[in-house]
């Protein structure tokens, strides 16, 4: 009879706390969902800005120069309106594209290769910091 009631008060305790726990879950997914990177799996970052492509091109230029990245290539993509930048640290490799949405809205894409199937994220994360404090 004890462990009928044991496990009657178990039963209890585990269903109130399950309705306390999916509000909690539902709001560590809601915050975590809302960051402001962005990433997918293969350790690409991207970040929406409101500015014009060009005053991307500088800010992009400003961070990675405050970083001491030095810049490889830079140029625009064939048949778009894509820009990109490349650059190198000793062990990285980076890629930075920038696409127009709108007159007004870039939205940037960071890649920080540190060998063929290893990507720097913190790098990527940081070069986008470093950009929107250039903005101002």
């Amino acid at each position: 009879m004890r462990n009928f009631w044991l496990v009657s008060l178990l039963f209890v305790i585990a269903t109130t706390l399950t309705g306390c726990a999916a509000p909690l879950f539902a709001t560590a997914a809601g915050v975590g969902g809302s960051a402001a990177l962005t990433h997918t799996n293969n350790g690409i970052t991207y970040r929406t800005f409101t500015a014009p492509t060009m005053k991307m091109r500088t800010a992009t230029l400003s961070a990675l120069s405050r970083m001491k990245i030095d810049v490889v290539a830079e140029g625009m993509v064939e048949k778009s309106n894509i820009r990109f930048v490349n650059a190198k640290t000793t062990d990285r490799n980076i890629s930075i594209q920038l696409e127009p949405i709108s007159v007004n809205t870039t939205r940037m894409r960071v890649t920080a290769k540190s060998s063929l199937f290893s990507y720097d994220s913190a790098t990527a994360e940081e070069i986008i910091q470093q950009t929107k404090k250039s903005l101002g």
